[in-house]
């Protein structure tokens, strides 16, 4: 009786279910946390990630996490958790966080500087054309996976839930993974497209923004991508709404809200969702080393077009670029623009390029949920 007791209790419990595909899943979502931790890579987003890949792929059939409910019997708590990321709830949500966070006044100050945000989302539209030609990717998968080249990866989750829910686990990992790769893959391209004298190049200091120039700025740029690019409102809007709610100086409560309780709260849920979403089946596939690679590619084509149209303009401008600042056009703020600002001080101590960064800097993340806005226009 004892041993059939002990029997039954293994026989329904994780060791039986779990097979090698799992147990390196789960070995790999604790690497990350491991990562996140020792090495300091974005923690805030791996963790909770890693931690959701670990619980998912500890074998369902026992734990029962990711079943959906039937009949009379509720779902498992990752499949309400994932709810907010399938339904496409959670990035907009982090957008509102991120406009309670940022300051648009560096874009504004110098407007020219929406270029290279733009530029930088060149990379995007390469990959997904190599995506289609060379990689073997439908046009949803294609756009889905080209948006990492962005540097964006709220949008890239946003785009994959709607386009290609089955690879979006490893979308976002790539995502955030390649994010928090920007302090080793910036620098070398940077250094590689650009001259010693043209990183010496000093920018004038930015003049000041008045108050009324933020507030209209929020409600003009939801306008415009409203009327131009009406699928890009739902990240646009979200992110617009934030930034007004820190700018309008009569929403501090909202703007603190936004951009701390609701953020962080959102940012946990949405992490062990995508976390949870990286199963064996779908992340150990051929597929996933292809994705894995576009991600790179569109990395390093978005720092190049940045770089490579900030020359451009100094060939037309009095006021010359320095084109370190082209590379901060993709959205990951504020750590390129601060990555831009460390390679220029190598060569010359005394220059401060940080402020004009983060102008292309900020610009990214309108390009990048632009840009997402464009794909669902034009393939959904």
């Amino acid at each position: 009786m004892e041993l059939s007791a002990i029997f039954s209790f293994f026989s329904n419990s994780g060791f039986a279910f779990l097979t090698w595909q799992g147990a390196f899943m789960i070995g790999l979502g604790g690497l990350i946390i491991w990562v996140a931790i020792a090495k300091h890579a974005e923690p805030l987003l791996l963790i909770p990630l890693g931690f959701g890949m670990i619980m998912a792929n500890i074998p369902p059939e026992a734990t029962g996490l990711l079943n959906p409910p039937t009949d009379g019997q509720v779902g498992g708590l990752l499949w309400y958790i994932k709810q907010g990321m399938d339904l496409g709830i959670y990035p907009p949500l982090v957008f509102l966080g991120i406009g309670a966070l940022t300051d648009f006044s560096y874009l504004i100050a110098n407007p020219k500087l929406i270029i290279l945000g733009a530029a930088a989302q060149v990379g995007i539209f390469i990959t997904f054309i190599s995506a289609t030609t060379f990689m073997g990717f439908d046009l949803f998968e294609a756009a889905a996976t080209a948006i990492i080249g962005g540097a964006d990866g709220p949008t890239s989750i946003y785009i994959a839930t709607k386009f290609a829910p089955q690879i979006l686990s490893v979308i976002a990992v790539a995502a955030y993974s390649y994010i928090s790769l920007i302090p080793i893959l910036q620098p070398p391209v940077s250094r590689l497209l650009t001259t010693k004298e043209e990183r010496k190049i000093k920018m004038k200091k930015l003049r000041t923004v008045s108050k009324k120039e933020k507030v209209i700025f929020p409600v003009l740029t939801t306008l415009i991508v409203a009327l131009f690019v009406p699928q890009a409102l739902p990240l646009v809007g979200m992110l617009m709404l934030g930034n007004l709610l820190k700018e309008s100086g009569v929403t501090a409560r909202l703007a603190e809200a936004a951009s701390r309780y609701i953020s962080d709260t959102v940012t946990i849920l949405l992490m062990v969702s995508v976390g949870a979403s990286a199963t064996a089946e779908i992340f150990l596939t051929v597929d996933t080393l292809k994705i894995l690679a576009l991600g790179a590619i569109a990395f390093i084509i978005a720092m190049s077009s940045g770089i490579f149209f900030a020359k451009l303009m100094n060939r037309f401008s009095k006021e010359k670029i320095n084109p370190l600042i082209g590379a901060a056009g993709v959205s990951a703020v504020p750590d390129s623009a601060r990555v831009a600002q460390t390679i220029a001080q190598e060569d010359d101590p005394n220059n401060f390029i940080l402020m004009h960064a983060m102008g292309p800097n900020v610009a990214g993340v309108i390009g990048s949920a632009v840009a997402a806005g464009v794909f669902i226009n034009l393939i959904a």
